[in-house]
């Protein structure tokens, strides 16, 4: 089993910026690909980013160019770098984790708390 934790939000005013964190724990050696999800109030959760082991990543087009995903050698941990940020950023934002084909947070139901992003003047 592998534990994920978020960390890292806040609340920040636009153009600001914050380091997402997100820890997993457990069976971490059979991780290949890990992600952050973000659901803002009435809307759906959606893919934010993604990092695979050979080391290639994906962004969704609203934050191409202002985040950044990475993670640790040991895939002990995810990290979202997140540059001028928007009010359309805030949401609460999850990570997950793919072991073998399975992301062990599945498409429906509560990931958990996640983390707080707010974005406002």
């Amino acid at each position: 089993q592998v534990q994920l934790v978020e960390s890292g939000g806040g609340s920040v005013q636009p153009g600001e910026s914050l380091r997402l964190s997100c820890a997993a724990t457990g069976r971490i050696g059979s991780i290949n690909a890990m992600s952050w999800y973000r659901q803002a109030p009435g809307k759906q959760r959606e893919l934010v980013a993604a990092i695979l082991s050979g080391g290639q990543t994906r962004y969704h087009d609203a934050v191409t160019g202002r985040f950044t995903i990475s993670r640790h050698i040991t895939w002990n941990s995810v990290s979202l770098q997140m540059n001028s940020l928007k009010p359309d950023d805030t949401a609460v934002y999850y990570c997950n984790a793919r072991v073998g084909s399975v992301w062990i947070r599945p498409d429906y139901g509560s990931w958990g708390q996640g983390t707080q992003v707010t974005v406002s003047s």
